[in-house]
This record gives structure tokens, sequence and C-alpha cells, in this order.
């Protein structure tokens, strides 16, 4: 009976003494560092310790080094390259991080009101409309199984670009009294079918019982220009057609430069837009090669300058993100751009891309007085935090017209196709 009794205390007293070391300060901190920190070339992470931790690197001829005095330990990052990093409590080893410096990178940041224009892979179908026929009415694209949302790509063996190569095979196929051959694209694949087209009682012309459209248009920010490659990315959120409310899947497209003419101010379950127009030149300043749920991508045919800051920036990780002061760069007026505070509320540390990395606030008064807060228009406008590019604003918030969420920087770059991860040299022994 003593033995046992000796046992359950000896047990309680470890796992008190467990419980305690959990809650630790330095413990709580070992638990909370990550398992790998990555920074940029020249640039600096610094975090928190309790004094009986100390910080010491692997390698002897490491291009890191650590400065640590009794509340913090700072790596400086001075080349491309990789270590390991070893905390220690009272003398005993009890975590290692894994630090990686990437190859110093920098982009141009935007700023600047740019008109949309994409055109789709065929012709999109936008909605059904009925054909008033001798025997009543039918929709002929309807009884063919075509739904709004689907892409026609080929008729009768012949791709199909825009709505003028649409015409001439209805008409055709019409006086013949013979089905088209359809080819549709749909998000759960491509399939064939067959559609007759239908003549309106009182008038010659035979039609398909589809409204279609082959392009779209419309105005953003630019976010950043990569002078290197001359990539570029843009609005920080997918495209997607005003009636099919799907995104639209792009063939190509151009930017252009556009100007603001005005704002609807946004409040609350009322968003604001800002009203803009296509330069007077029209000038194709890029090409679009993706629309993504991150942007639109592509290449530009001449270096933009947003007049305000126009030199290269370095870039923050999603990790590197601040919750605290930062400032936008956006168009209200003309094609005159600005800067403006907000204030980053909340920001996640993601591993993988997605689109909801930030919330942020509109705090600048000249801002709120002229829009309300975020309005559509603004997708895209960079954010940047203590010198670095982080982001881009995305959407506003309907109920709250003054904040919204931002996209980070580093998952716009990876859809434009920008490696900033180029693999660093080992410098561990």
């Amino acid at each position: 009976m003593k033995l046992e009794i000796i046992r359950k205390t000896i047990g309680g007293i470890l796992l008190v003494s467990l419980v305690s070391l959990i809650f630790f300060q330095p413990m709580r901190q070992f638990f909370c560092l990550p398992k790998s920190i990555t920074v940029f070339e020249g640039q600096e992470y610094t975090f928190k310790v309790a004094a009986p931790v100390s910080a010491a690197l692997v390698s002897k001829d490491s291009t890191i080094s650590l400065e640590q005095d009794k509340n913090s330990v700072t790596l400086n990052a001075s080349e491309q390259g990789k270590d390991e990093m070893i905390l220690e409590f009272a003398g005993i080893p009890v975590k290692k991080v894994d630090v990686n410096v990437l190859k110093d990178f920098r982009v141009i940041p935007g700023g600047q009101s740019i008109g949309v224009k994409l055109n789709t892979v065929g012709v999109l179908v936008v909605g059904h409309h009925l054909v008033n026929t001798e025997e009543g009415k039918k929709s002929p694209g309807e009884l063919a199984g075509i739904k709004v949302g689907d892409i026609i790509t080929e008729i009768n063996g012949n791709k199909i670009e825009k709505m003028t190569d649409v015409a001439s095979y209805v008409q055709e196929a019409g006086k013949d009294g013979k089905p088209l051959d359809l080819v549709i694209s749909r998000d759960s694949g491509k399939f064939k079918t067959k559609l007759t087209p239908l003549k309106e009682k009182g008038e010659e012309n035979y039609k398909l019982g589809l409204y279609i459209r082959d392009s779209a248009a419309g105005i953003g920010t630019m976010t950043f220009y990569h002078p290197q490659s001359r990539k570029y990315g843009a609005l920080g959120h997918v495209i997607s057609d005003m009636d099919t409310k799907q995104p639209i899947v792009v063939e190509d497209g151009q930017i252009v430069r556009s100007t603001v003419t005005s704002i609807e101010k946004g409040s609350n379950g009322d968003p604001g837009e800002k009203l803009a127009r296509f330069s007077n030149d029209r000038e194709i300043v890029g090409n679009i090669k993706k629309n993504s749920p991150f942007g639109i991508f592509g290449e530009l045919k001449k270096e933009l300058k947003n007049g305000i800051l126009d030199k290269p920036l370095p870039i923050a990780l999603s990790h590197q993100v601040k919750e605290g002061p930062a400032k936008i760069l956006t168009v209200v007026n003309n094609d005159k751009v600005e800067e403006f505070n907000v204030e980053i509320v909340s920001t996640i540390p993601q591993k993988f891309p997605a689109t909801k990395g930030m919330v942020i606030k509109v705090t600048d008064p000249r801002l709120l007085e002229k829009t309300g807060g975020i309005v559509q228009g603004m997708s895209g406008s960079p954010i940047i935090q203590n010198g670095k590019l982080i982001g881009a604003v995305t959407h506003v918030f309907v109920n709250d017209p003054t904040s919204g969420y931002g996209v980070h920087i580093e998952w716009m770059l990876n859809e434009a196709g920008i490696n900033i991860y180029e693999t660093p040299k080992n410098k561990a022994s």
C-alpha cells in the first residue's frame, strides 16, 4: 500500500512538473517558433526569447549572423544560403530551426488604373431565349442541353473564336434543315451535341435560342511589375462573367491605360465603384495570359510608371507580414497614383496559396472622404509595409466598406510564373 502511495505521489509530481514546464515562458516560445525560417538576402528576422534561452548556428562559415540580447534573437542574412539554428535552454539543445536565405528579390509596385479586355476561348453562353415559331415558343439551345456558363468551341468541326464566326453557320443550317454539330466546354469536361436552329415567326433569320458573348471588359489596378521578366500581376482576384458568375476562361487579352472619371462612394450594404474609361489613345500596354483566383497575369510591352514610387521594392513573405500600419497605392482621380494609409487588422502566415491572407482597414481620412473605403476597381492596389510590397487589395466587406481582404504577394508572384524560391546551397556541416 505504501509503495502504491509513493508511486502515485511521484507520478503526480512529475505530471505537475511537466505541465509547469509546458507553461514556462521559455518552453512556450520553443513550441511557438516555426520549424523553418525563410528570409531574403539583406533582410533580418527577429523573435522574442526569455533570458535562459540561447541560439547558435551549426555552420562555422555561415552567411547568417546572430545578434542576441536578453529579450530577442536577430538573424542577419547577408547572402543566399542555408543553415540550422539550435536553440538551447540551460545549455541543453531543445529545438532545431532550419534557416533559408533566398536570393534578393524586388519588383516595382503598381497602383495605376488599367483597362482590361478579355477574349474568351470560343463563345460564352450567358442565357437562353425562346424563339416564337409557328409551332410555339422553343429554345433550340436549351433543347440541345446547353447550359448558361457553357462555352461553344467548335461548330461543324471548325474552331469558333468570336461571335461573328457563329452567324453564317446558323443561317446555313437553318436553310438546309440540318442540325449543327457543336463541341461544348463545361467545368466537367467537353461534350458534343446537335442543335437545330429555328426561325422566328414572321422573320427570315434562324436563331440558336442562346445569348452569347465573346469578350469582357472592365477596369482594375496594377499590382506589380517585374523588370527582368517583364511579367506583371493585377487585380488580385479572378474576373467572372457578370451574367453567369463563372470565371472567364481566357484565350488571350489586353490591358490598356485607363482614367478614373468619378467615384461612386461606398456605404454599408452598397459597395462603391470607380467609374473609369479607357485612355483616349487606347494603347495596348500588355497582354493577358491568365485569369486566376489570384488575379490577371501576363507581360508588359513597356514599363509603366506610377510617378510616386517607381523603384524596385523588396517583398515580404506571408509569415513576415505584421498587424499594424501599412499603405496602399491607387488612383481616385484621373490617372494620378496616390499613397493612402491603411491598417493590417489580421494576417495569416500561409504555407500554401490562398486568396484571403489579410484583413485590411482604410484609415486615411482623405480616402474615406473620397470613396468611403474600398470600392470596385480598387482591386489590385499594392499594399506596402515597412518599405516592402506585401500584397494587394482584393475584396471589400459589403457591410463595412472601410474594410476588406488582401492577398499575399508571394502567391501572386507564384501565379505569374516568377520563382522567388531558388534553392540555396547547404552551408550546414
